[in-house]
């Protein structure tokens, strides 16, 4: 769940795309390593930090406890209740966020360089002093349940939890860090302070600031910020089981059309055939109306209004996951042409015009995701959670030309298997039965 407030004009302004960015590794003098990029035409500064462990770390028989205490943070600390935190907040025209997943809990801080001091003060008592008021944690508690409420009538989500269930067995990934209606009314401040010092400790940060910042003065900051939390939290989760098998399972949604899901095991992030593999999913069912799934089910059959299938990297687990939405009487026939385009490119590959036009948009696409303070510490510090070194930025666009049509060949053969895809339906589809 994400709490999320508007930031001033000014720090909502974009600096301009850049191919290239300057990344600086600096190490606190308490030992907390960040990544930097200084800029400082504009004087406010980006701030992401990560805590690797997320929702997935929910004590037994506590699930939603991590969202849940995500959602407080700032709802009050030490002697200042929500009310007060708001207006010290918005005194100092800064913006913070707190998000929580399967894999993270995130922290995105916003302030001027003239405040930045007041900001960083103000939210290091966020993080170690939450308050966890009682009424602060009924409201947004009833927040939560109103989200599942509404989650329970929606088909979309029905067929993700269907689909989790299906392919990570007993493992935290097979449930959603939202919790339940049941767990979460039982949740009580114990719990809060428990999953708070579980998921937020200094053996599991990830930093990443732009700004106007230097180097010097981001050091010292990060230990003021972090340097007062718990030395360790709660051990990660195991590697998550991948329990999919071909097939269809459908689950009675009344409705005059059906959300599908379709998935089989992906391909790790740190594979050197992962680039390979992200060209062919872009070529197959990537985001663009070029895209082979959209060509044959949308554009030449009118199957649905929109398809697209994407590369899911967990911490513990990959996937190769799709969907779409149909009429209830011609989803048989969507899952057909899927199964058909996936026999298709695993068996006779992609022509020499997909694989070019495929780079070519991949590469040019990517300076545009630098378009601001925001999105580059946002992805610096993904960067740093998935492994990759502060060069990569550079060197990433000649890693998508190297991919040879030779590689692609190989690596369609064996990532898309067409026996292996199970599709989720949610809906009243005709004709369609579940085969599990």
């Amino acid at each position: 769940m994400k709490m999320l407030k508007l930031a001033t004009l000014l720090i909502a302004c974009a600096l301009p795309a850049r191919a290239e960015i300057n990344i600086q590794t600096v190490t606190s003098p308490g030992g907390i390593t960040a990544w930097l990029v200084t800029e400082p035409d504009i004087p406010f500064t980006a701030l992401e930090i990560r805590f690797r462990g997320g929702t997935s770390l929910d004590a037994s028989g506590k699930r939603g406890a991590i969202n849940l205490m995500t959602a407080l943070i700032e709802e009050g600390t030490g002697d200042l209740d929500s009310v007060a935190f708001a207006r010290a907040r918005d005194s100092l025209a800064a913006s913070y966020s707190f998000s929580a997943d399967q894999d993270s809990v995130g922290v995105s801080a916003r302030f001027l360089t003239e405040n930045r001091d007041q900001a960083v003060d103000l939210l290091r008592r966020a993080l170690t002093e939450p308050r966890f008021d009682v009424d602060a944690t009924e409201r947004v508690r009833g927040q939560v349940l109103a989200g599942l409420r509404q989650d329970a009538k929606d088909p979309r989500t029905l067929a993700n939890q269907r689909l989790r269930e299906m392919a990570f067995g007993d493992h935290p990934y097979a449930t959603t860090g939202d919790g339940t209606i049941d767990s979460v009314s039982a949740l009580t401040r114990d719990d809060m302070v428990t999953a708070h010092l579980a998921s937020i400790a200094r053996d599991r940060i990830y930093v990443a600031a732009a700004g106007d910042i230097t180097a010097e003065d981001l050091g010292p900051m990060l230990d003021t910020l972090l340097g007062g939390l718990p030395p360790t939290g709660a051990p990660l989760p195991p590697r998550a089981p991948m329990n999919l098998t071909g097939g269809i399972t459908v689950q009675d949604f009344p409705g005059p059309q059906a959300t599908v899901l379709f998935a089989h095991e992906g391909i790790k992030r740190d594979d050197p055939d992962f680039f390979a593999a992200s060209i062919l999913n872009e070529i197959l069912g990537g985001g663009r109306f070029s895209a082979r799934l959209m060509t044959e089910v949308r554009d030449r059959r009118g199957l649905t209004y929109g398809i697209g299938s994407y590369l899911i990297g967990y911490d513990q687990a990959e996937m190769l996951m799709g969907q779409f939405s149909s009429a209830n009487g011609t989803v048989g026939q969507a899952v057909e042409v899927i199964r058909d385009e996936w026999r298709k490119i695993a068996t006779e590959g992609v022509t020499e015009a997909e694989l070019e036009k495929t780079k070519t948009y991949l590469t040019g696409n990517y300076p545009l995701r630098f378009d601001g303070n925001g999105p580059i510490a946002g992805m610096l510090v993904g960067m740093q959670m998935i492994g990759l070194s502060p060069d990569y930025p550079k060197t990433r666009n000649a890693m998508v030309e190297a991919v040879t049509m030779e590689d692609v060949k190989r690596v369609a053969a064996t990532l898309f298997r067409e026996g292996d895809l199970r599709f989720v339906v949610v809906g009243e589809p005709e004709g369609v039965t579940s085969t599990d």
